[in-house]
């Protein structure tokens, strides 16, 4: 895949997350780092702080659990729509393609996220996790794309 000058590249997943953008020209692509975010992978017993609700019907035996929520996923959630805003607020600042490339699970849920304008000047979605490489091996894994 060809990098032009100005692509704007989101690599994130649920607790990692750069928005990159490429101040080289194509055969010498340069990306450097405008943003960069993380957060602490919490387990959900660490974050949630007690046991699901019961409630108890009026009449008759029955009685009712509340499903627990996972927490530690809407937490990563929160944080992938963080990361479009973040893309989205770079990539405003110019008129040069998007690239996004993320985990599969991430993936579905940046495309939740993603407005139609911006959805327009993505060129390619790349499911992988490439979040703990280097920033110029990234920019190699996303030229041999």
């Amino acid at each position: 895949m060809i990098l032009k000058h100005g692509t704007t590249l989101l690599v994130a997943d649920g607790s990692h997350m750069m928005v990159l953008q490429n101040r080289g020209d194509t055969v010498a692509p340069d990306l450097a780092v405008v943003e960069h975010r993380a957060i602490d992978s919490e387990a959900n017993r660490e974050i949630l702080s007690d046991a699901p609700g019961v409630s108890f019907s009026s009449m008759g035996y029955g009685h009712d659990t509340h499903g627990q929520t996972d927490a530690h996923q809407q937490r990563e959630d929160r944080f992938i729509a963080e990361a479009v805003s973040a893309l989205a607020k770079t990539a405003n600042g110019n008129d040069g393609e998007v690239i996004i490339v993320a985990p599969p699970t991430a993936l579905g849920v940046l495309r939740a996220h993603i407005k139609p304008a911006l959805k327009k000047r993505v060129i390619a979605e790349i499911a992988k996790d490439l979040t703990n490489h280097p920033v110029d091996e990234i920019a190699r894994l996303v030229q041999e794309y």
